[in-house]
Protein backbone atom coordinates (compact mmCIF):
# COMPACT_ATOMS: atom_id res chain seq x y z
CA UNK A 1 0.00 0.00 0.00
CA UNK A 2 1.21 3.18 -0.97
CA UNK A 3 1.30 6.83 0.46
CA UNK A 4 1.06 8.89 -2.69
CA UNK A 5 -0.65 8.60 -5.41
CA UNK A 6 1.72 9.45 -8.91
CA UNK A 7 0.48 13.08 -9.13
CA UNK A 8 1.57 13.22 -5.07
CA UNK A 9 5.08 11.34 -5.60
CA UNK A 10 5.67 13.86 -8.80
CA UNK A 11 4.36 17.06 -6.53
CA UNK A 12 6.85 15.43 -3.71
CA UNK A 13 10.04 14.94 -5.17
CA UNK A 14 10.08 17.92 -7.11
CA UNK A 15 10.26 20.12 -4.10
CA UNK A 16 12.87 18.58 -2.50
CA UNK A 17 16.39 17.30 -2.26
CA UNK A 18 16.76 13.55 -3.79
CA UNK A 19 19.54 11.08 -2.95
CA UNK A 20 20.72 7.62 -3.44
CA UNK A 21 21.90 6.15 -0.27
CA UNK A 22 25.19 4.10 -0.64
CA UNK A 23 24.80 -0.08 -0.47
CA UNK A 24 26.91 -1.42 2.07
CA UNK A 25 28.80 -4.33 1.75
CA UNK A 26 30.87 -6.62 4.10
CA UNK A 27 34.52 -7.19 3.84
CA UNK A 28 34.00 -10.00 1.55
CA UNK A 29 31.37 -8.21 -0.42
CA UNK A 30 28.38 -9.65 1.00
CA UNK A 31 24.93 -7.35 1.42
CA UNK A 32 25.01 -5.89 4.70
CA UNK A 33 21.62 -5.29 5.58
CA UNK A 34 22.44 -4.40 9.04
CA UNK A 35 24.92 -1.42 8.56
CA UNK A 36 22.72 -0.49 5.76
CA UNK A 37 18.90 0.12 7.63
CA UNK A 38 20.95 2.21 9.92
CA UNK A 39 22.72 4.32 7.20
CA UNK A 40 19.36 4.81 5.30
CA UNK A 41 17.56 5.43 8.90
CA UNK A 42 19.94 8.20 9.01
CA UNK A 43 19.71 9.89 5.79
CA UNK A 44 15.55 9.80 6.27
CA UNK A 45 16.26 11.79 9.59
CA UNK A 46 16.95 14.88 7.34
CA UNK A 47 14.12 16.91 5.00
CA UNK A 48 14.81 15.18 2.11
CA UNK A 49 12.29 15.14 -0.84
CA UNK A 50 13.07 11.00 -1.34
CA UNK A 51 15.90 8.33 -1.35
CA UNK A 52 16.23 5.86 -4.13
CA UNK A 53 17.77 2.18 -3.28
CA UNK A 54 19.69 0.13 -5.90
CA UNK A 55 20.36 3.02 -8.00
CA UNK A 56 23.65 3.99 -9.58
CA UNK A 57 25.29 5.13 -6.54
CA UNK A 58 23.76 2.28 -4.46
CA UNK A 59 26.11 0.06 -6.89
CA UNK A 60 22.42 -1.61 -8.52
CA UNK A 61 24.63 -2.01 -11.30
CA UNK A 62 26.56 -4.99 -9.25
CA UNK A 63 23.30 -6.56 -7.40
CA UNK A 64 21.71 -9.56 -8.17
CA UNK A 65 17.77 -9.52 -8.03
CA UNK A 66 17.42 -10.92 -4.85
CA UNK A 67 19.99 -8.63 -3.46
CA UNK A 68 17.82 -5.64 -5.32
CA UNK A 69 14.92 -6.75 -3.67
CA UNK A 70 16.36 -7.38 -0.25
CA UNK A 71 18.57 -3.72 -0.78
CA UNK A 72 14.84 -1.73 -1.42
CA UNK A 73 12.83 -3.37 0.99
CA UNK A 74 15.27 -2.55 3.56
CA UNK A 75 15.32 1.02 2.73
CA UNK A 76 11.30 1.18 2.51
CA UNK A 77 11.50 -0.53 6.34
CA UNK A 78 14.55 2.09 7.39
CA UNK A 79 12.86 5.13 6.16
CA UNK A 80 10.26 6.63 7.81
CA UNK A 81 6.28 7.61 5.69
CA UNK A 82 8.19 11.02 5.40
CA UNK A 83 10.77 10.25 3.06
CA UNK A 84 9.20 8.08 0.25
CA UNK A 85 11.84 5.06 -1.00
CA UNK A 86 12.46 4.27 -4.61
CA UNK A 87 13.51 1.35 -6.06
CA UNK A 88 15.44 0.98 -9.26
CA UNK A 89 14.60 -1.02 -12.58
CA UNK A 90 18.00 -1.72 -14.61
CA UNK A 91 19.19 -3.94 -16.99
CA UNK A 92 17.47 -5.79 -20.04
CA UNK A 93 14.20 -5.29 -19.77
CA UNK A 94 13.15 -9.03 -18.10
CA UNK A 95 15.45 -8.07 -15.27
CA UNK A 96 13.85 -5.02 -15.08
CA UNK A 97 10.66 -5.97 -15.16
CA UNK A 98 11.64 -8.73 -12.67
CA UNK A 99 13.13 -5.36 -10.53
CA UNK A 100 10.16 -3.78 -10.51
CA UNK A 101 7.96 -5.93 -9.46
CA UNK A 102 9.36 -7.10 -6.40
CA UNK A 103 10.24 -3.05 -5.54
CA UNK A 104 6.73 -2.67 -5.77
CA UNK A 105 5.98 -5.58 -3.60
CA UNK A 106 8.39 -4.21 -1.11
CA UNK A 107 6.64 -1.11 -0.55
CA UNK A 108 8.50 0.87 -2.69
CA UNK A 109 6.79 4.30 -3.75
CA UNK A 110 8.06 4.58 -7.21
CA UNK A 111 10.63 3.59 -9.52
CA UNK A 112 13.60 5.04 -11.51
CA UNK A 113 14.03 3.02 -15.01
CA UNK A 114 17.80 2.69 -15.45
CA UNK A 115 19.31 2.17 -19.19
CA UNK A 116 19.02 -1.05 -20.33
CA UNK A 117 22.44 -3.36 -19.84
CA UNK A 118 25.56 -2.72 -22.41
CA UNK A 119 23.69 -2.28 -25.71
CA UNK A 120 21.74 0.60 -27.72
CA UNK A 121 18.43 0.45 -29.12
CA UNK A 122 16.12 2.47 -31.13
CA UNK A 123 13.35 5.19 -29.55
CA UNK A 124 11.32 2.36 -29.81
CA UNK A 125 13.05 -0.02 -28.27
CA UNK A 126 13.47 2.43 -25.25
CA UNK A 127 9.43 2.96 -25.79
CA UNK A 128 8.67 -0.84 -25.46
CA UNK A 129 11.14 -1.69 -22.54
CA UNK A 130 9.77 1.47 -20.21
CA UNK A 131 6.34 0.28 -21.41
CA UNK A 132 6.97 -3.38 -20.37
CA UNK A 133 8.01 -1.64 -16.82
CA UNK A 134 4.98 0.35 -16.82
CA UNK A 135 2.59 -2.75 -17.23
CA UNK A 136 3.88 -4.89 -14.77
CA UNK A 137 3.46 -2.75 -11.81
CA UNK A 138 1.66 0.06 -10.76
CA UNK A 139 5.03 2.32 -9.63
CA UNK A 140 4.88 5.70 -10.78
CA UNK A 141 8.02 5.65 -13.40
CA UNK A 142 11.16 7.92 -13.40
CA UNK A 143 13.10 7.44 -16.65
CA UNK A 144 16.96 8.29 -16.43
CA UNK A 145 18.46 9.95 -19.53
CA UNK A 146 22.12 8.43 -19.59
CA UNK A 147 24.48 6.65 -21.38
CA UNK A 148 22.64 4.21 -23.97
CA UNK A 149 19.47 5.24 -22.96
CA UNK A 150 18.70 8.60 -25.05
CA UNK A 151 15.25 9.58 -24.57
CA UNK A 152 13.98 11.88 -27.78
CA UNK A 153 11.52 14.59 -26.82
CA UNK A 154 9.10 12.82 -28.89
CA UNK A 155 9.80 8.96 -27.14
CA UNK A 156 8.98 11.02 -24.13
CA UNK A 157 6.18 12.08 -24.77
CA UNK A 158 4.41 9.14 -26.17
CA UNK A 159 5.13 7.38 -22.80
CA UNK A 160 3.70 10.46 -21.60
CA UNK A 161 0.48 9.99 -23.31
CA UNK A 162 0.86 5.77 -23.11
CA UNK A 163 1.58 5.80 -19.19
CA UNK A 164 -0.12 7.75 -16.49
CA UNK A 165 2.35 5.91 -13.82
CA UNK A 166 5.59 7.94 -15.99
CA UNK A 167 5.86 11.15 -14.24
CA UNK A 168 9.39 12.11 -14.10
CA UNK A 169 12.30 12.63 -16.51
CA UNK A 170 15.80 12.64 -15.14
CA UNK A 171 18.40 13.88 -17.18
CA UNK A 172 22.41 13.04 -16.81
CA UNK A 173 23.24 13.84 -20.37
CA UNK A 174 23.11 18.13 -20.11
CA UNK A 175 22.77 18.62 -23.29
CA UNK A 176 20.84 22.03 -23.56
CA UNK A 177 19.12 21.94 -26.61
CA UNK A 178 17.98 18.22 -25.69
CA UNK A 179 16.35 19.58 -22.43
CA UNK A 180 14.86 22.22 -24.35
CA UNK A 181 12.94 20.14 -26.16
CA UNK A 182 11.76 17.44 -23.68
CA UNK A 183 11.15 20.13 -21.49
CA UNK A 184 8.78 22.05 -23.38
CA UNK A 185 7.27 19.28 -25.74
CA UNK A 186 6.45 17.99 -22.28
CA UNK A 187 5.33 20.89 -19.86
CA UNK A 188 4.79 20.21 -16.36
CA UNK A 189 2.96 16.76 -17.60
CA UNK A 190 6.56 15.75 -16.13
CA UNK A 191 8.73 16.80 -13.56
CA UNK A 192 12.67 16.74 -14.29
CA UNK A 193 15.61 16.29 -11.88
CA UNK A 194 19.07 16.74 -12.34
CA UNK A 195 21.28 13.93 -12.57
CA UNK A 196 24.44 14.76 -13.76
CA UNK A 197 27.40 13.41 -11.53
CA UNK A 198 27.92 15.39 -8.40
CA UNK A 199 25.12 17.77 -9.60
CA UNK A 200 26.12 20.37 -6.93
CA UNK A 201 28.46 21.31 -9.92
CA UNK A 202 25.18 21.92 -12.18
CA UNK A 203 21.91 22.67 -10.55
CA UNK A 204 21.84 26.15 -10.24
CA UNK A 205 21.94 26.82 -14.29
CA UNK A 206 19.66 23.50 -14.64
CA UNK A 207 17.04 24.88 -12.11
CA UNK A 208 16.90 27.63 -15.06
CA UNK A 209 15.46 24.68 -17.37
CA UNK A 210 12.75 23.62 -15.12
CA UNK A 211 14.82 21.06 -13.15
CA UNK A 212 13.75 22.13 -9.67
CA UNK A 213 15.65 19.03 -8.04
CA UNK A 214 18.85 17.14 -8.46
CA UNK A 215 20.36 13.82 -6.81
CA UNK A 216 22.56 14.64 -4.60
CA UNK A 217 25.32 11.63 -3.99
CA UNK A 218 27.23 13.62 -1.42
CA UNK A 219 23.92 14.15 0.99
CA UNK A 220 25.14 10.63 2.08
CA UNK A 221 28.16 11.63 3.91
CA UNK A 222 27.83 15.97 4.41
CA UNK A 223 23.94 16.23 4.56
CA UNK A 224 23.47 18.99 6.14
CA UNK A 225 25.83 20.76 3.56
CA UNK A 226 24.01 19.04 0.83
CA UNK A 227 20.99 20.48 1.98
CA UNK A 228 21.99 24.30 2.38
CA UNK A 229 23.33 23.65 -0.65
CA UNK A 230 20.16 23.21 -2.16
CA UNK A 231 18.10 25.75 -0.40
CA UNK A 232 20.39 27.99 -2.23
CA UNK A 233 19.85 26.87 -5.25
CA UNK A 234 16.17 27.11 -4.88
CA UNK A 235 16.40 31.03 -3.55
CA UNK A 236 19.16 31.14 -6.77
CA UNK A 237 21.43 32.66 -4.06
CA UNK A 238 24.09 32.98 -6.52
CA UNK A 239 26.98 34.26 -4.45
CA UNK A 240 26.07 31.47 -1.83
CA UNK A 241 25.96 28.46 -4.43
CA UNK A 242 29.49 29.88 -5.61
CA UNK A 243 31.30 30.14 -2.62
CA UNK A 244 29.92 26.06 -1.65
CA UNK A 245 31.21 25.09 -5.01
CA UNK A 246 34.63 26.65 -3.99
CA UNK A 247 34.93 25.91 -0.73
CA UNK A 248 34.25 22.42 -0.85
CA UNK A 249 31.96 20.81 -4.18
CA UNK A 250 34.82 21.49 -6.70
CA UNK A 251 37.85 20.71 -4.25
CA UNK A 252 35.62 17.30 -4.06
CA UNK A 253 35.89 17.01 -7.64
CA UNK A 254 39.41 17.07 -8.13
CA UNK A 255 39.73 13.79 -5.81
CA UNK A 256 36.76 12.62 -7.41
CA UNK A 257 38.72 12.48 -10.98
CA UNK A 258 41.68 11.03 -10.07
CA UNK A 259 40.46 7.38 -10.54
CA UNK A 260 37.74 6.04 -13.27
CA UNK A 261 34.89 4.57 -11.03
CA UNK A 262 35.40 7.35 -8.21
CA UNK A 263 32.16 8.59 -8.21
CA UNK A 264 30.66 5.61 -5.99
CA UNK A 265 33.78 5.71 -4.20
CA UNK A 266 34.42 9.03 -3.16
CA UNK A 267 30.94 8.49 -1.32
CA UNK A 268 31.97 5.77 0.85
CA UNK A 269 34.96 7.37 1.28
CA UNK A 270 33.22 9.85 2.73
CA UNK A 271 31.24 7.77 5.12
CA UNK A 272 34.47 6.70 6.50
CA UNK A 273 35.97 10.04 6.90
CA UNK A 274 32.89 10.96 8.71
CA UNK A 275 33.36 8.18 11.41
CA UNK A 276 30.07 6.40 9.50
CA UNK A 277 31.91 3.60 7.92
CA UNK A 278 29.90 1.66 5.75
CA UNK A 279 32.10 -0.71 3.76
CA UNK A 280 33.70 -1.45 0.50
CA UNK A 281 32.92 -0.78 -2.70
CA UNK A 282 31.73 -3.97 -4.80
CA UNK A 283 34.44 -5.44 -7.52
CA UNK A 284 35.00 -4.03 -10.31
CA UNK A 285 35.06 -0.74 -8.25
CA UNK A 286 38.26 -0.32 -6.38
CA UNK A 287 38.08 2.08 -3.20
CA UNK A 288 39.85 5.30 -3.00
CA UNK A 289 43.87 5.22 -2.49
CA UNK A 290 45.05 5.86 0.90
CA UNK A 291 46.19 9.47 0.04
CA UNK A 292 43.11 10.01 -1.67
CA UNK A 293 41.16 9.22 1.82
CA UNK A 294 43.37 11.08 3.49
CA UNK A 295 42.98 14.42 1.28
CA UNK A 296 39.39 13.70 1.34
CA UNK A 297 38.85 13.85 5.28
CA UNK A 298 41.29 16.88 5.18
CA UNK A 299 38.72 18.71 2.83
CA UNK A 300 35.64 17.65 4.87
CA UNK A 301 37.25 18.92 8.04
CA UNK A 302 38.78 22.80 6.52
CA UNK A 303 35.72 23.09 4.86
CA UNK A 304 33.64 22.70 7.92
CA UNK A 305 31.22 19.95 6.24
CA UNK A 306 31.29 17.48 9.06
CA UNK A 307 28.01 16.55 9.83
CA UNK A 308 26.38 16.58 13.24
CA UNK A 309 26.66 13.32 13.98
Amino acid sequence: MTNFTPSELAAHLKDGLLSFPVTAFTADGEFDEARYREHVAWQASYEVGGLFAAGGTGEGFSLTPEENARVVRAAVEASRPEVPVLGSAGGWTKNAVANAIAAEEAGAEGLLVLPPYLTETTQDGLFNHVSAIAEATKLPLIVYNRANAIYSAETVGRLADAHETFIGFKDALGNIEHLAKVTTLNGDRLFYLGGLPTAETYALPLLQMGMSTYSSAMFNFVPEFALEFYADVRRQDRAAVSEKLARFVLPYLDIRDRGNGYGVSIVKAGLEAVGRPIGTVRAPLENLGEKDLADLTALITSAGVSPAL
